[in-house]
């Protein structure tokens, strides 16, 4: 996902990129400083958001887009089942008018949960 980046580097960037972009982003959840994955919500309006995660696909580095069917409640409460599995996981949010998640990787169409 990162490449040779530490994690904490490669976050710093997302929420700069975002706040130069006029977005509000915050860490909800800081994990391994050096390797942990990073989950990353965004809300566009009030009650609807989507997540992206690291897709584990051959080639270049990329996320997936996950928009489980029951909106901004079913992403906190995949947000709450994947820390519950992984402490390391960094959970960004990023709160933008235009739904944009401000990543530089690929980013694979969504899947349903």
């Amino acid at each position: 996902m990162r490449g040779e980046l530490p994690t904490h580097v490669w976050v710093s960037a997302l929420l700069r990129r975002a706040s130069a972009g006029g977005a509000f982003a915050v860490v909800l959840h800081k994990g391994d400083a050096d390797r942990g994955d990073v989950l990353i919500k965004v809300r566009a309006a009030p009650g609807s958001a989507a997540a992206y995660a690291p897709a584990f696909a051959p080639g270049e580095a990329s996320f997936e887009r996950i928009e489980p069917a029951g909106g901004e409640d079913a992403v906190d409460d995949l947000i709450r089942r994947r820390l519950g599995r992984d402490r390391d996981l960094w959970v960004i949010e990023i709160e933008d008018r235009e739904g944009r998640h401000f990543l530089t990787e690929r980013v694979i169409p969504s899947s349903a949960l």
